[in-house]
């Protein structure tokens, strides 16, 4: 999965958390490493270290641990954040953590193993929001309301980073067509859903598919376009069809479901940028679909993160609040995804798991909070003696 994220953080109510600022680690551009801190911060400085469940982070991390067991003992895990250490620095941890299950013995680990360090962002554009894996109904052909196609990646389609290409007829290539013409020609499909359930199956870049005869298929992310994203939320604010009161997830589907097929293709036309996506079998249920760094997401466990700024891979504590949450909450999760929203140093989406009561859930956070990066203690030693932090 590579989640998208595009409209949860413009749908819902903003809200702050007041907090003190303790020694922080200071990121001011991407790929570069922190330019300074006053040091790294004890872990009583963390609020709610000591009774926040470290499950669901555990068991991430230690997926996360398999795929750096994969890379060169002197590979950078991350290209923005060269200054998060190689594969071979978090080896230790690794070892130390996999086979740890007693939860007091488990934090004892990771104290030893760690120093937390906060990130700050300059700017004041601290922000979490969560997402999750929706499931929808489908069919395998066109069948009454279930009309929309969830696309396969086209034949035409030539992968170019972020900028793909359409290849044409004469062998002549071009930049990827907006929606309105993708939607327009047609094309092959993994499933068939309603119009509504595929447009937010895009917004979050995958999800299950459930039939009839009680199968299910996790639609996973494929690919883009390449097209520039729109919010279909403001618009359908700005030109007076909803209300702001309505822009979220339940106000739109609303929306759609009293609206004409035309007007909601309008809508969708709003927005060029297209998704499309693979099938999958479903594997564990319990998990989420693979995130950006190629390993099922964690209900409560993972994050996604700005891998300008951000290692994939690395345990982060975060304070947050969101009703979904209980209020106001802090807890340990892992970078392990991406979004095309998530964007900052203090930037993270959490994943909330699978279905209706996630879904939910995560669109209630959208709040203000604080970030720390636990990184083995030798790489803090480095950062040390090389002067990046003092």
């Amino acid at each position: 999965m590579r989640a998208l994220h595009f409209l949860l953080p413009v749908l819902l109510v903003l809200a702050a958390c007041q907090t003190t600022q303790p020694a922080p680690v200071i990121i001011t551009q991407p790929a570069a490493p922190p330019p300074s801190s006053s040091g790294p911060v004890s872990w009583n400085e963390l609020p709610g270290w000591n009774t926040a469940d470290l499950t669901p982070a555990l068991q991430a991390f230690r997926r996360t641990c398999d795929r750096f067991q994969l890379r060169a003992h002197d590979a950078a895990i991350g290209r923005g954040a060269p200054w998060a250490g190689t594969a071979g620095d978090w080896a230790p941890a690794c070892t130390a953590l996999k086979a740890s299950h007693d939860p007091a013995r488990t934090r004892a680990l990771m104290e030893a193993q760690f120093t937390p360090l906060e990130i700050i962002d300059r700017d004041g554009k601290e922000r979490f929001t969560g997402y999750f894996e929706p499931m929808y109904e489908a069919r395998r052909t066109p069948e009454g309301v279930f009309t929309e196609p969830v696309m396969a990646l086209p034949s035409d389609f030539v992968a170019n980073g972020d900028s793909p290409l359409q290849r044409l007829p004469d062998g002549s290539t071009r930049p990827y067509p907006p929606r309105a013409d993708i939607t327009a020609r047609g094309g092959a499909a993994i499933a068939y859903a309603h119009p509504a359930d595929v447009f937010f199956l895009q917004v979050q870049g995958s999800g299950r598919l459930t039939f009839p005869d009680g199968t299910t298929m996790r639609a996973a992310y494929a690919a883009h376009n390449g097209q520039p994203f729109k919010s279909v939320a403001n618009w359908l604010i700005d030109s007076g069809r909803i209300t702001r009161g309505e822009g979220s997830m339940q106000g739109i589907r609303a929306w759609m479901d009293r609206s004409s097929a035309a007007e909601v293709r309008e809508a969708m036309n709003v927005n060029p940028r297209f998704v499309f996506f693979q099938s999958l079998p479903e594997g564990d249920p319990n998990l989420g679909p693979n995130g950006a760094h190629n390993v099922p997401l964690t209900p409560f466990g993972s994050m996604a993160v700005d891998p300008e700024f951000h290692a994939l891979g690395v345990p982060m504590f975060v304070e947050t609040t969101a009703p979904g949450l209980g209020g106001k909450w802090s807890g340990l999760l892992v970078s392990q995804d991406t979004g095309g929203a998530i964007k900052g140093p203090v930037r993270g989406d959490i994943y909330f798991g699978t279905g209706v009561d996630a879904g939910n859930r995560a669109g209630t956070m959208n709040a203000k909070g604080r970030l720390w990066v636990l990184l083995p203690r030798a790489v803090v030693d480095r950062m040390f003696r090389d002067g990046l932090i003092s």
